[in-house]
């Protein structure tokens, strides 16, 4: 025993003694140093150094957000070093430099075995002509202007790149989400989502003018060009000054050739601050007062497409400052944040919810956002993390908020633990938002005022009832500024459910969603139905919508 604890006493002192001489040969070289035992390290960040040249020139690039790399080596005025930190530059990235241990680039090395390994880079990157991009997004307003701009291109002049960027400026000033492009018997047909419905933009592009379209998209992702009898996933990035947005690529075989989605995640739809989101004044003060908290766990639930991801940036968003750490475990990291760190699941090469959470523990974070609750494993962990001074955000498949409950105990997940951990629970859906320019009113009959009029009586009193003393509907009419839908943009409709000590003695008993929920309204908690009426009231967007998104309106 004395032995292990002198063995332990040396061990530490070396690694002190190995820290001190990094710092002191950082201040002699004139660069910074950093100890990345208390830093985490990415895996999307290590990717952009092959492990043997990193070993062999005992260098690392830990982080990286947009341009900007952290890159830390043991002597960067090594002669090799200082060859790759060249050649890095002309990639475009933006280093930062820092001095490091031996035993630090060790740790980050071992970071190695969470990198799949791969012929090529997980992405591509296109740095496009700024002005000639912009330029067509202001043009490419419509959708019939779109159509027109690909009918007019001539395939044999211009390279195929130009029509993709084309195609993506379209598709980027109409505010859509996601490019389809379907292949029929003779030609392909092109369709934005957009406000979650799909589009026609074009529907004979020529069946030879699209191969070559799709072998660029699969070039850019980094796909094999010769398999089109299997699915493929990638993902690539647009440079466009200094913006940048990623393209998820989804290809899969079909009867006339390759269909391909492009989900486009451009930075600025998610550029939103907590009073952006739509919630209520009761609702938004309940967050507040959640994001207050130093510990415990939120959970986000709503089927895929419902605005999560864009809820739970916005909380990291206003909880991020210089004096606390804050990190993500996603699959796949969609936008990245400024001052945050994220880090992406990799199950091929082992690197699981479970596993990656395991490690971020290590790293001291004060938040952490944690993609999805899958299984019983990540559940405990998340669980214990929010009991143990962290602030955990998360989201579960469920219906309703009340079903998030029910939920984790089904993956295993000891009731009485929940409780202790769970400090609020969202459920959301998006709805089409009513164009500004031109809502108009709608008639109102008597029967459905008193059933509005009715309903309001019945909501929760922590519900400002004076913001609806005047009702007023309106329906969509169309013009030029929402591409005459009538709606432009969507727009979250929610239902907070607070977790208080009845309810955690429901979750002991193992309530059932019904039960869960029949109690958490009797304490005030305002359903989404309820919050899109009051939508609707307020002239936000329409009962049709309301009811597409929760059912059959209980009015």
């Amino acid at each position: 025993m004395a032995q292990d604890n002198l063995k332990r006493v040396l061990e530490k002192t070396g690694r002190e003694s190995e820290e001190r001489e990094a710092e002191r040969l950082a201040i002699k070289i004139g660069f910074s140093y950093i100890n990345l035992a208390t830093q985490p390290v990415e895996t999307d960040a290590l990717e952009l150094i092959a492990e043997e040249t990193a070993r062999a020139l005992r260098v690392a690039t830990v982080e990286k957000k947009a341009d900007r790399v952290v890159f830390v080596a043991l002597d960067p005025t090594a002669p090799k070093t200082k060859s790759l930190i060249e050649d890095l530059n002309k990639k475009g990235l933006k280093l930062k430099i820092f001095v490091v241990s031996l035993t630090s680039l060790k740790r980050a090395w071992d970071f190695y075995k969470y990198v799949t390994k791969k012929t090529g880079p997980i992405t591509g990157r296109i740095d496009v002509d700024k002005e000639r991009v912009e330029g067509l997004i202001k043009k490419l307003t419509k959708l019939e202007l779109v159509k027109e701009e690909i009918e007019n291109f001539d395939f044999k002049k211009f390279s195929t790149a130009q029509i993709l960027e084309i195609i993506l400026a379209g598709a980027l000033s109409n505010r859509a989400s996601d490019i389809h492009f379907e292949p029929i018997k003779s030609a392909t047909r092109i369709r934005y989502r957009i406000d979650g419905d799909l589009h026609d933009v074009l529907d004979d592009l020529k069946s030879v003018n699209y191969f070559h379209v799709a072998s660029r998209i699969k070039l850019l992702s980094n796909l094999k060009l010769n398999v089109r009898d299997e699915a493929q996933d990638g993902r690539f990035t647009i440079g466009l000054g200094k913006k940048e947005i990623e393209i998820r690529v989804a290809v899969a075989p079909s009867e006339f050739g390759e269909v391909i989605v492009m989900r486009v995640l451009d930075p600025d739809a998610i550029n939103l601050s907590l009073p952006d989101l739509g919630l209520r004044k009761d609702d938004l003060k309940i967050i507040e007062a959640e994001l207050k908290r130093p510990n415990g766990m939120v959970l986000n639930t709503g089927p895929t497409g419902s605005g999560k991801t864009t809820t739970l940036y916005a909380f990291l968003k206003h909880k991020n400052s210089s004096d606390i750490k804050i990190i993500t475990i996603e699959d796949p990291i969609e936008y990245h944040l400024d001052g945050i760190e994220q880090t992406q699941v990799d199950p091929e090469a082992n690197y699981t919810f479970v596993n990656g959470l395991r490690s971020l523990m290590r790293q001291d974070p004060d938040v952490i956002l944690i993609g999805e609750v899958r299984d019983k494993e990540t559940a405990e962990i998340a669980i214990q993390a929010a009991l143990t001074g962290h602030l955990v955000f998360s989201t579960v498949h469920a219906n309703g908020a009340a079903g998030a409950i029910p939920r984790l105990i089904d993956l295993g997940v000891k009731p009485n633990s929940i409780g202790p951990a769970l400090n609020l629970v969202i459920a959301q859906r998006l709805v089409k938002r009513l164009c500004e320019k031109c809502k108009v009113a709608d008639k109102l009959d008597s029967e459905l005022k008193i059933k509005l009029e009715k309903l309001l009586k019945s909501l929760p009193e922590r519900v400002d009832k004076k913001d609806y003393e005047k009702i007023f509907i309106y329906k969509p009419k169309g013009c030029v500024n929402c591409g005459n839908s009538g709606y432009k943009g969507r727009i979250a409709i929610y239902e907070l459910m607070q977790i208080s000590k009845e309810i955690e003695l429901l979750m002991n008993k193992e309530a059932g969603e019904i039960e869960i929920q029949e109690f958490a309204l009797k304490e005030g908690m305002a359903t989404m139905q309820q919050d899109g009426i009051l939508k609707v009231m307020s002239g936000v967007t329409t009962l049709d919508e309301v009811e597409k998104v929760t059912g059959a309106l209980e009015l």
